[in-house]
């Protein structure tokens, strides 16, 4: 009898959050079904603090990583923006973190899963360059801060044609959930988009450079189409192999 190859260890990216509500001191938060898609799919989640100290531990340890979205933005000097829109609020600690860890994971060539600010995130680490508030950059968008409940669709993407993203989901659009108010604009050097919204906005990336290195600007983790479940399960068959 062979025996099973041990389920992935898959790292996901913590959010930060100041004194309040759940804690009066600092606290991490991350949403449980980041981590029960990854179960659900296969994987073992293990939940990352920003420990800059223990990154080069973290990615010799994991089979593949995922950058999670949250209620902040890519400091616009990172991608060599002069100035910062009004609207843009940062989480230093937390960005100095996750470019960290990016960078370990892609030079390690180990599986990485950006998921709406960790899309962002991951085509600024690439080289890329971002929107810094959409609805002043896109005449006529979409209400990409969707109004209706995130495990509902907001929109489509139209997912292109001969992507890697194409060939995992199976589809010439998704539906998808939508929360942000930036997004990509100058996609890395090398990379590819591979999904956009009906407004023109980039939806998704990827780099064919690496085993996996793709990022979507939704939020697939709540499963609301089959494509979301199939693209998890792409990447958690992928980090098995490392």
């Amino acid at each position: 009898m062979t025996s099973k190859s041990p389920a992935p260890l898959i790292g996901l990216t913590l959010d930060s959050e100041q004194p309040g509500g759940y804690s009066k001191f600092p606290w991490y938060a991350l949403r449980q079904n980041y981590c029960s898609a990854v179960s659900q799919s296969g994987g073992v989640p293990l939940v990352l603090p920003h420990e800059p100290g223990a990154v080069a531990r973290y990615v010799e340890l994991l089979d593949g990583l995922i950058v999670t979205g949250g209620a902040f933005d890519v400091d616009p000097a990172l991608f060599g923006a002069e100035a910062k829109h009004a609207s843009v609020t940062t989480k230093d600690a937390r960005t100095q973190f996750e470019w960290a860890i990016l960078k370990g994971m892609l030079a390690a060539n180990k599986p990485v899963f950006g998921i709406c600010g960790g899309q962002q995130l991951l085509n600024v680490v690439l080289g890329g360059t971002l929107i810094q508030h959409i609805p002043d950059a896109v005449p006529d968008a979409l209400a990409h801060e969707q109004p209706n409940p995130r495990d509902q669709a907001g929109h489509e993407v139209r997912i292109a044609p001969g992507s890697r993203l194409h060939a995992i989901v199976g589809a010439e659009t998704l539906p998808v959930n939508s929360a942000h108010h930036q997004a990509v604009a100058q996609v890395a050097p090398g990379a590819a988009c591979n999904a956009v919204a009906p407004d023109g906005v980039i939806e998704g990336i990827e780099h064919p450079d690496y085993r996996f290195c793709i990022g979507v600007q939704w939020h697939p983790e709540f499963f609301i189409s089959q494509g979301d479940r199939a693209l998890y399960a792409a990447f958690i068959a992928e980090a098995a192999r490392s």
